[in-house]
């Protein structure tokens, strides 16, 4: 009687293990990419979430909304971090979007101001502003599941579009900026 309870947790665990296969079996048959999955903010107004300014490597007095961020404009909104190893890799994309005109705002997740400045100094600065979210609330409000995390947002303050993950290609980048010049 004591080994057939002993089996259960072990049967059951086999039982996930087989189901979690068929999962990414299924997932991989229909192209899924979770780099690019649709989010649910797509469609939907930026979250209104007011943070800070980051000025040289201090956090200003001075706070915007995400929403305002571009005024009237399309924008780029990238999350990322210092401690983030994806985000350095992605940063080339970023800095090719800055060159050719495309407004890129920043958001510093979970980020040392210093660090930020630092990461930022060191690689070159592609954004028209960065906002610090040393909190993670903005993250939360956006629903990111990690850094890097990117969102196309229209004039009217809508997201269009979100990757999710880094941006690492010249096709992940043209996806960015195709989806910034419809709007």
């Amino acid at each position: 009687m004591n080994r057939w309870i002993a089996a259960i947790p072990v049967a059951a665990l086999a039982a996930l293990g087989l189901f979690l296969a068929f999962q990414m079996q299924q997932m991989s048959k229909t192209g899924a990419d979770s780099r690019h999955a649709p989010a649910a903010l797509v469609g939907q107004p930026v979250p209104e979430t007011v943070l800070p300014l980051l000025e040289g490597d201090v956090v200003s007095n001075r706070m915007l909304d995400i929403k305002t961020a571009a005024v009237g404009k399309p924008m780029v909104l990238n999350v990322f971090a210092s401690w983030c190893a994806p985000c350095r890799l992605e940063h080339p994309q970023l800095m090719a979007l800055k060159a050719q005109g495309i407004k890129v705002v920043g958001i510093a997740y979970k980020d040392d101001p210093i660090k930020t400045r630092a990461f930022l100094d060191e690689l070159g600065d592609p954004f028209d502003l960065v906002l610090v979210d040393q909190e993670g609330r903005a993250g939360l409000d956006l629903g990111i599941s990690g850094v890097p995390e990117t969102f196309v947002v229209d004039a009217y303050g809508q997201v269009t579009y979100k990757a999710s993950g880094p941006i690492l290609s010249d096709a992940d980048r043209q996806a960015l900026e195709q989806a910034y010049k419809a709007r």
